[in-house]
């Protein structure tokens, strides 16, 4: 529930964008991102430093989501509550739950141990499927946020459509139940994973709030999905990665591992910090406590427009997705 301060200003050096850009909260959530990976600054102007405190804005929206988040796919019960304590302890202030994984209520519990303020630490998850009655689903949305924040005033910061599939009425259903959890608080922004444009654009026909705060899909440099990545850009709707390590399928990969060793780092870090380049926010898992650390430690070095466009020659489209890229028709 991270609470931002005032609208950072669009530096003087930057090439203009259009007036709407400047003057709407969709506009400026693109141009921040944008800026942060294209800016061209002045010889007397080093480029804005990327930290673990960076916020971006979420489109017709006052909230701000922390641009690292710390995945806990395939965390089990057993060691969820000591992996996110870990993570806090270590700077992180956004954890990715779902209810497929099965740990929402672990979340809550180390939320509550770390001895954070609620407001400081930003919460997702995500619907798995429609209950078949938006007043159904809404209560089991309802019963995910219990889970996660318990009490009469409990909320998620993010809730979000785990996936498309299902059929148009579905996804309407799960839709109307989440505008309803935004409505009456219980959520605080609301957003869709794994759309393609065609289900986005099929959303206007029955969606109060449009577009979507967050599209979240798979994508590392092997699977860069550029027509939704665009799609969502431009308008304004924040990117989230999964799968930001690619589940270390490509740790020996020959590009990835020299990139690395430029910069004395891991190969995990590399995808990390090419994410955050990218504009994206990226969701990298570990139950690995030194892996953890290591994942946030990607703020002392920026990748060169060379190394960026090395490693953006990987993509391989679909057929790099390890887990599933969007239908985009």
């Amino acid at each position: 529930m991270v609470r931002g301060g005032p609208q950072k200003q669009i530096s003087p050096h930057h090439e203009p964008l259009p007036a709407s850009f400047q003057t709407t909260p969709e506009g400026r959530a693109y141009a921040e991102a944008y800026h942060a990976v294209h800016s061209t600054p002045s010889t007397n102007e080093m480029p804005a430093k990327l930290a673990l405190t960076d916020l971006l804005t979420l489109p017709k929206s006052s909230v701000k989501i922390p641009r690292l988040g710390f995945g806990v796919y395939l965390s089990p019960e057993s060691v969820c509550v000591a992996s996110c304590l870990h993570a806090l302890k270590h700077g992180y202030r956004h954890i990715d739950t779902a209810q497929y994984y099965q740990n929402e209520t672990e979340v809550g519990k180390a939320l509550k141990q770390s001895g954070l303020k609620r407001e400081d630490v930003f919460l997702t998850t995500k619907i798995l499927a429609a209950a078949g009655s938006p007043e159904k689903t809404y209560q089991r949305c309802v019963d995910s946020v219990t889970k996660i924040d318990p009490g009469e005033k409990g909320c998620v910061d993010l809730f979000l459509i785990h996936s498309p599939s299902g059929g148009k009425q579905k996804r309407k259903e799960m839709w109307v139940a989440l505008e309803k959890l935004l409505e009456e608080g219980k959520a605080r922004s609301i957003g869709v994973s794994n759309f393609g444009v065609g289900h986005i654009e099929e959303m206007k026909e029955y969606a109060k709030v449009w577009p979507p705060h967050v599209n979240q899909i798979e994508l590392h440099p092997w699977c860069q999905q550029r027509t939704i990545c665009e799609y969502c850009t431009k308008h304004g709707i924040v990117i989230e990665a999964y799968s930001p390590l690619v589940r270390a399928q490509k740790a020996h990969d020959p590009t990835l591992v020299s990139v690395a060793k430029k910069y004395h780092k891991t190969t995990a870090q590399v995808l990390i910090r090419y994410c955050l380049q990218k504009g994206w926010v990226p969701l990298p898992k570990s139950d690995t406590p030194s892996r953890i650390e290591e994942n946030a430690n990607v703020y002392d070095f920026e990748l060169s427009t060379e190394d960026m466009k090395d490693l953006d020659d990987l993509d391989m489209g679909a057929d790099g997705a390890i887990v599933q890229a969007v239908t985009n028709s």
